[in-house]
């Protein structure tokens, strides 16, 4: 099945990342426990869109080929940030006092 063009709709454009609370603000639990709550909606935003497809509510494919690709970034994201807050903290214990 093909679809014209001008049947399919503009891609959505993502939203700004909201700047950095200001030091002292926020704890640091805080910022992760939001982080981690958007990583998860945007992988339960993947599946739903996923299962809207294979059940046919949903004929777009490049909705859910997206919806997936943005939950496998922003995993991808976090799981980089924590290997790198894991490695700070290997050699903050690594040092002599």
């Amino acid at each position: 099945m093909t679809f014209p063009v001008s049947a399919l709709r503009p891609i959505a454009t993502l939203a700004p990342v909201a700047p950095l609370p200001a030091a002292g603000s926020a704890s640091f639990g805080s910022i992760l426990e939001s982080t981690m709550g958007k990583v998860n909606s945007l992988h339960n935003d993947a599946v739903s869109a996923a299962q809207k497809f294979m059940t046919g509510e949903s004929e777009e494919v490049h909705s859910v080929a997206l919806a997936g690709q943005k939950a496998e970034l922003a995993f991808e994201l976090g799981l980089q940030v924590r290997n790198k807050v894991v490695s700070a903290y290997q050699e903050i214990m690594k040092m002599q006092l």
